[in-house]
């Protein structure tokens, strides 16, 4: 496995992965010493990140191997498939993965998310809107939400 650490707007991310595909991208809740030579295997992931960090990537193309339960590698499948932009239930997500009554274990799985943002679960939101709980802090889920409107706040002065 290959290691690198970068530098984002919402912090220091880590970034795992080899010739099977990207096994983890984490929000790191610490400083740390970026990484001064990107391995080779991690350079496009981390441009992807770049791109999108600067407005200009809302989808991505990279090779994902996150180990998990088949359970959780299926609710992964499904953020993945949340368009950019846009937000989603726990509740309307569990729908569409066939059990209502799965909700519990669809937010769990979601929690438990290793690859942050090219796995979008910061678009899946509360029934009544509310941002609910985020791994990486509500903050970020709030600001990458709000990077991603296409309604941008303007200023009034």
């Amino acid at each position: 496995m290959e290691t690198c650490v970068i530098n984002t707007p919402l912090g220091y991310t880590k970034i795992v992965g080899d010739d099977y595909g990207i096994n983890t991208i984490t929000v790191l809740n610490s400083e740390e010493q970026e990484t001064d030579i990107i391995p080779e295997i991690l350079q496009d992931c981390v441009y992807q990140l770049q791109e999108y960090f600067e407005g200009k990537r809302k989808n991505f193309t990279l090779k994902l191997n996150p180990q998990g339960t088949n359970f959780q590698k299926t609710v992964w499948k499904a953020l993945a498939e949340i368009p950019y932009g846009k937000t989603t239930s726990y509740l309307e997500l569990s729908r569409q993965l066939g059990d209502e009554k799965a909700i519990r274990a669809v937010a769990n799985a979601n929690g438990k998310n290793p690859i942050w943002i090219v796995i979008p679960c910061h678009r899946v939101i509360g029934s009544n809107g509310s941002l609910t709980g985020y791994a990486g802090g509500l903050y970020r889920k709030q600001w990458l939400l709000e990077h991603e409107s296409p309604y941008k706040q303007q200023t009034l002065f």
